[in-house]
This record gives structure tokens, sequence and C-alpha cells, in this order.
């Protein structure tokens, strides 16, 4: 084969980066390798630019530009020794000439404490927005396609340069997964998945999510999808209900924390009548029990007549019922209020932002309640005017959520028991403001019992193709929106 790939590294410590170019130069179809480094490094045989913000920089990749060769670019993003399995750029190069992709991606082995395992990764669609998509740590480009989007690449990232040129990428060429495990990465980051899913609300990483909210939203724009603020407005005097508003409890299983749940509701002081919907979803340990000791007038026990309920349906059966108030608010069974003025915060959010659907915010806590990190979940990324559009890149809108009851009944909530909730925010999101409130709600408690506490990759790569599958539906009828507001 012809040499015809050029590879980009960013700089490592020098055996790992050694190491790297050695696996590299004895794949015959590499034709230059060139590392990016902070500052002047010799290193023989590669070509080597100073750039000291590194590959996720503008300044760099247009730099680049003016150095690549060949009809291929591989980039490599670790600042870890990368091996190659058999074949692999010869393998990569193949599956990108033959589907004609912008740029191709593999599953591959990762090295995690001393252990090789398989790390699968999942197809890409048109709604894997999140810049965090795992496409692993080796990406290949088709030159031409790299370099039409580093060129037209109009802002100064700092943070997002990488992520929105294959944004732009994906607007004319398919990113193509290849399911074969063709090389070995080192995984830097041990943690469980409970303790990862919080990093983008990270404060620490603020400036970081301005620059990918950024990047999403001129995406959006080129793809036709993007929302101007021009929403729906609410007569909240429409319809009659028994009660303003209703805490919505989905549990099952939970005899160690329902109990807490409860009690923190039943505090609540307000001066409007509320009630608490317990959708109880076939219980088998004293949950049922621990629910039927509460003698308050103000508790809705439902054992649902249907055994095929998730979390979503559970929702539905409690909005769906005559008792449910004009707005219901969302409590899991593991949490608690954080003080008895929840309910009034809330419900005073709906009527002074007009909107259908209101997000708090919560403190992450352990089992005893103590504070844990990160700390307050705020997202505070959300804004009035761009948050609908933001909401396609992020993974999550927050918690409690609260909905406007009529708006609820009509969208429904998938019968799922994850990613729910955040399907029902994009499609309330498309017509309606969401409002904020970003003082603390309630309080999160993390522990092993909870269903995204420590998740394997198999199970990580179901959730979030669900959650992709999700905004590639919420794009194209948003699509479906632009259009009809052009004609």
């Amino acid at each position: 084969m012809n040499k015809n790939i050029t590879c980009i590294l960013p700089y490592a410590p020098i055996d790992e980066l050694k190491s790297t170019i050695k696996n590299l130069k004895d794949s015959a179809m590499v034709e230059k390798i060139i590392v990016v480094a902070p500052e002047v490094v010799d290193v023989e045989g590669v070509d080597v630019l100073v750039a000291e913000g590194g590959i996720y920089v503008s300044s760099t990749w247009k730099a680049l530009v003016e150095r690549m060769l060949g009809g291929c670019v591989a980039v490599y993003t670790k600042p870890m020794a990368l091996v190659l399995g058999q074949n692999a750029l010869e393998r990569m190069s193949k599956a990108c000439a033959d589907t004609g992709a912008g740029m191709v991606y593999s599953d591959f082995y990762e090295r995690k404490e001393g252990q090789l395992a398989a790390h699968p990764v999942i197809d890409y669609q048109e709604g894997s927005l999140r810049d965090d998509f795992d496409f692993g740590s080796l990406m290949f480009f088709k030159k031409e396609a790299f370099v039409k989007a580093i060129n037209e690449m109009d802002a100064d990232y700092k943070f997002a340069a990488l992520y929105d040129v294959r944004l732009r990428v994906s607007q004319n060429y398919e990113l193509f997964h290849l399911p074969e495990l063709l090389y070995t990465e080192v995984e830097l980051d041990t943690r469980k998945s409970g303790e990862k899913m919080f990093d983008y609300v990270d404060p620490r990483n603020r400036d970081r999510q301005v620059e990918m909210e950024l990047a999403c939203t001129a995406h959006l724009k080129k793809v036709g999808a993007y929302l101007k603020p021009d929403f729906k407005k609410i007569d909240f005097s429409e319809s009659k209900f028994p009660v303003e508003a209703s805490v919505i409890i989905p549990v099952r299983n939970r005899e160690k924390t329902v109990a807490d749940a409860i009690e923190s509701v039943l505090k609540q002081k307000t001066i409007f009548a509320f009630n608490l919907i317990i959708v109880d979803n076939h219980s088998t340990d004293k949950t049922t029990e621990i629910i039927q000791s509460f003698k308050d007038d103000r508790i809705v026990h439902i054992i649902p007549e249907r055994d095929d309920l998730g979390i979503g349906g559970c929702w539905n059966r409690a909005v769906e019922d005559e008792r449910c108030g004009k707005f219901a608010v969302q409590l899991d069974s593991d949490d608690l209020y954080i003080d008895e003025t929840v309910l009034e915060q809330v419900v005073q959010a709906f009527y002074e932002q007009n909107c259908a659907m209101v997000v708090g915010s919560y403190q992450m806590v352990n089992f005893k309640l103590e504070e844990i990190p990160p700390g307050l979940i705020d997202h505070k990324e959300w804004t009035a005017d761009n948050g609908r559009n933001n909401a396609l890149r992020i993974n999550g809108l927050g918690a409690p959520r609260a909905f406007y009851t009529p708006v609820i009944r009509d969208v429904k909530v998938p019968n799922t028991s994850y990613g729910e909730d955040y399907a029902l925010g994009l499609n309330i999101s498309r017509n309606y403001q969401i409002g904020r409130i970003y003082n603390p709600l309630y309080l999160c408690r993390r522990w092993e019992d909870n269903s995204d506490a420590s998740l394997d990759i198999n199970k990580m790569n179901v959730h979030n193709l669900y959650k992709d599958k999700i905004r590639t539906m919420e794009l194209k009828a948003r699509q479906q929106v632009v259009k009809r507001q052009k004609i």
C-alpha cells in the first residue's frame, strides 16, 4: 500500500511518545507524523508543531493544515502510548475509502489497572451531538473532509476546536463506526460511571462548556434545527384541578429511602392545596407496607394494573389520574426535598416565568446526607434564549423537574426507566419555555443502589445510544418546525 496517512499526536512523556511513534512507523501507510507540543522538543523522525494550547485549540489546527500530507489524517488524542492492532490503519483506510465516510472510528481494547478489556463504542447518528461522544482515542479522517472543516471553523476556540471540526465533518459526510477492536489505549479515568456523569456541570468546566455550546449552536443553525427564543404562552386559568400541585414519586423496592422521601413532601408549607401521588410499581420488599403506614389524606397510593411500566409509564399513570393537580412535581424515591419551601418555590416559578416545565437544582449527598463532590448541581449553563438548543448537546436537564399537567398529559412520557425525563424535556422545550430555579431544592443521594452508580461499558452504551436516538428524533422534529416557519 502507498504511504497515505498523516498522524497527529499530542505531546506525552517521552517513553510513551516514542512507543506510539514506533507503532505508527511500523505501518506501511504512514507518510508523516506530527507531534503537537507546548515547547520545542527534539523527537527523531517526526515533525513538531509548537502549540501551547494543544489539539483542542483552533489555532493549532489552522497551523496543521499546511503540514498534512497524503489523503488521510489519523488523530490520536491521549498523552499515553498507543498500541495499534494488526493492520489497524490499513483497515481504517479501507473502511474510509469503501464507505466514502469523512471519519472512521473503531472499537478498541483498554488497559485498566493492568487488565486488558474490550471497549465497544456505538454508532454515530444525527443526534450524537454531545461533546463527550466516545469515539475512542483514535479518529481517522478523510483529509479532504477534515481540511474543509478546519478552514470553515470561524471561532477562536481554546477547548472546542476538535468538537467543532467533528460537527462540521458530519454535516457533509458519514462518521462511520467500524465495530472491530483495532488498537489498545490506557484508560486514564478510572472513576465509576456515577462519578463521571456530572463533569459537564462542574463549575470548573464552565469555560469549556460555553465554547461547546457555541459550536453546537452553530451546527444546529447549519443543519436547520436551531430554534429562536420564541415560545408559546400559557394561560394557567384554562383548566380546573382538585389541587394546585401533586408530587409524583414512582417507586419499586426502596424500603431504605421511601419513608424519608414521603416525610419531606408532607412537611411542605404552602398557601395552596397539594397532594402526593405514589405509584408503587409492584414492590416486593417492605416498600408497600411503609407507604401504607402513613395515615395522611394527602397521600394517593396507586398500584398500577399493568406490570410492564417503567418509570416513565408510572409517571403517565400518575398524571392521568383525576386526583393529579395543576402542576406535577418530581421527587425520586431515593431523595428528599431540602426544606419545607420547595413546592411553594416551584409553583411560583411557573407563574413568574410562564413556563410549561420548571427545573430546579440539587445537592449531591451520600446516604448519610453528607455533601459529596461535585456538590451543587445547578445547570447554570442554561440560558432563557438558547437553553433549548443547548439541551440537544448536554446529557440531562437537571432536577427536580416539574410540569404543567395539561402539557405533560399531551406530550406523554416514554415508558422507559432511563432517559424518559430527558426525552420529555426536549419535547416540551420545542414549544415552551423551561423555567429554572438555581438554589438547591433537594438532596440527591448517591449510593450503591442508584441505577447509574456503577455501569459496565455495555450498559452505558445502551443508555447513550438511547439518548442519542432521542436527540435524533428531536433534531428531525425541529428541522420540520424550521421548515414550516420558512413557508
